[in-house]
This record gives structure tokens, C-alpha cells and sequence, in this order.
């Protein structure tokens, strides 16, 4: 059985938060919880939120123990991104995207 756990909208580039995603992809879930609470970037408290929010569910709603779960995917996706304009030289514009992710977890309780 799988639970999943989805965070939107998150202010960080889907490029940054799939470094921390990577390292947590399969691991145990204390594990996973073990590394994000040491990783030292910005996206790992953000992925943490989101790990915790799958291991809720997959308690709460499918009665699936904690001891058993494993991270079976973990993604992040582009949301949509915010066009803000900087002056540059002879009247020109420098465009800069502020990128948007959606960042998803799925945990499961069956053996790979």
C-alpha cells in the first residue's frame, strides 16, 4: 500500500529541491527523517515537512505502521514561474524567473 503527501507552491527552484530529493529516494523512513534533519539545505526542512505529512497519512488514513515504510518516490516538479524584469543598459530589461516547485513524497510499506 502507498501513501503520498504533496507540498505546492514552494518558493525554490524544482533544480534545488530534487539535490535533497535524490538522497532520501528509497531509504527507510527514520532514515530519511535522519538525514533531512542533518542536510544543510534550505530544501531539506521543506521535503522534511513533506515526508512527515506522508508518514501522517499513511498512519492515520491506511493504519500502515511507521516502522515499515520506506520512501518509494520522491519528485519535484515545475510549478509556475513568476517573470520579474531588471534594468540593464540603453533602456533594456533582464528578465528573471522565479521558479515554483511542487514537491511530492510516496511512501511505502512493501518490500522493493
Amino acid at each position: 500500500m502507498q501513501a503520498r503527501a504533496t507540498a505546492r507552491y514552494i518558493r525554490m527552484s524544482p533544480r534545488k529541491a530534487r539535490r535533497v530529493l535524490d538522497v532520501i529516494r528509497g531509504l527507510p523512513l527514520k532514515q530519511a527523517q535522519s538525514v533531512l534533519q542533518v542536510s544543510p539545505h534550505r530544501a531539506a526542512r521543506v521535503v522534511r515537512r513533506v515526508v512527515d505529512s506522508a508518514a501522517a497519512n499513511a498512519e492515520n488514513n491506511y493504519n500502515m505502521a511507521r516502522d515499515g515504510l520506506w520512501v518509494e518516490a520522491a519528485f519535484a516538479d515545475e510549478g509556475p514561474t513568476m517573470k520579474r524584469w531588471r534594468p540593464a543598459s540603453g533602456g533594456r530589461v533582464g528578465r528573471i524567473n522565479k521558479r515554483i516547485s511542487h514537491i511530492s513524497v510516496v511512501l511505502s510499506d512493501e518490500e522493493r
